[in-house]
């Protein structure tokens, strides 16, 4: 007899959590807010370099992978399969449509695909549904379950063949099915970088670009004073004769001519130390180290291995998302085939260096085995 015997009847199943509001239960996520969002993370990609940069570094660093059949009968197939299958674009293979979800995981907080099957029931290709096509629901009979409905569809119709279809949520806040962008957090500071940039131009534009003011001040004699208008309409004239010409040319006026550069005594303002701040918290958020955005700050051995250490473990959890996508697409194409043994995903070392990391402490941990077993001994 179980303990919850006395709280649920036997074969009626548990429809929801019984602290879950309405909201997180059966209602699709509210769309105005969230197509902002997906708009404004799109925008902060094209808008500030660093960032899209750090998050294509990022799916590459992420690394390849392969797939083993548990049943090495079908391991031919699988290869075929991981190599060739369609992804969309005009691109072919497993890794190019994980990489195309990944990065709009990381993008977006929620990737979704579809797995689309010809008229032999045989996996035609993978396909990546866009952020904005994205709807997601709880199961009324399954809390645990997440149903995917129709793009066009705001009374929450799931699609029907549910089991072609899969989604990954990246650090979901609790209670939600909508993962949460690594941007999160970013608008702000990327506004306020992006203010310093504009400053910036116009500040070039104003002062780099140099203007000249050309004062002519008549003198005291009368004719001075009664072709002072001619004159100074001589010298513009001249003046901009001079500064149109291809060619270096002399400016030659008469009188008490005063000509000065426009914003010279100006000091453009230092943006190096804010600008450093801003990308500071960038970074801090992205995980990335500086030096492999290109950034040159100073920085000691010791600290690039610890932030080496930090993207490693960064990378992992990165792949744990996406191992059982991988797993249920290679496990739909085995099914084709009347296989239901599955796959294993082996994932290629992320550098060298964590391998060559890996393979001293192995010798330290054996050298020190050794020296105890010889002590034990004597």
């Amino acid at each position: 007899m179980s303990v919850f015997d006395k709280f649920i009847k036997r074969g009626t199943p548990v429809k929801a959590a019984q602290t879950a509001s309405e909201y997180s239960s059966n209602t699709l996520f509210r769309f105005p807010e969230r197509n902002v969002n997906l708009s404004l993370y799109k925008s902060l990609r094209d808008s500030v370099p660093v960032i899209d940069a750090a998050i294509s570094k990022t799916v590459r660093l992420t690394g390849g992978f392969t797939v083993k059949a548990n049943n090495e009968k079908y391991q031919k197939a699988l290869d075929k399969f991981y190599k060739t299958v369609n992804a969309g674009s005009g691109r072919c293979g497993l890794q190019l449509f994980t990489d195309t979800y990944f990065t709009e995981l990381l993008t977006y907080g929620t990737a979704a695909g579809e797995i689309i099957l010809n008229e032999n029931g045989d996996i035609h290709s993978l396909y990546a549904v866009p952020a904005k096509d994205i709807n997601l629901k709880r199961s009324k009979d399954d809390f645990s379950r997440v149903l995917i409905c129709r793009p066009d569809s705001f009374s929450g119709e799931p699609l029907n063949f549910q089991e072609l279809l899969f989604y990954t949520a990246l650090n979901p806040d609790a209670g939600e099915i909508f993962g949460n962008s690594i941007l999160k957090g970013l608008p702000f500071m990327s506004d306020i970088l992006m203010k310093i940039y504009s400053s910036i131009g116009k500040n070039f534009e104003r002062m780099g670009n140099l203007r000249f003011a050309v004062t002519y001040n008549p003198g005291s004699d009368l004719i001075d004073r009664s072709f002072a208008k001619e004159r100074a309409e001589q010298i513009a004239a001249e003046w901009s004769n001079a500064m149109d010409s291809s060619e270096v040319r002399d400016f030659v006026a008469v009188g008490d001519v005063n000509i000065k550069v426009i914003g010279a005594d100006n000091q453009i303002i230092d943006s190096e130390v804010p600008v450093r701040q801003i990308l500071e918290q960038i970074l801090s958020k992205l995980s990335l180290p500086p030096f492999m955005l290109g950034l040159s700050w100073s920085t000691t051995e010791r600290m690039s291995t610890i932030q080496a250490d930090v993207l490693t473990t960064e990378l992992w959890s990165y792949r744990r998302l996406l191992t059982p996508v991988i797993e249920k697409i290679c496990d739909m194409f085995l099914r084709t085939l009347g296989n239901c043994d599955g796959v294993t995903v082996i994932w290629d070392d992320i550098t060298l260096q964590d391998s060559l990391d890996e393979a001293r402490a192995k010798l330290y941990l054996a050298q020190a085995k050794a020296i105890e077993k010889t002590a034990s001994n004597s």
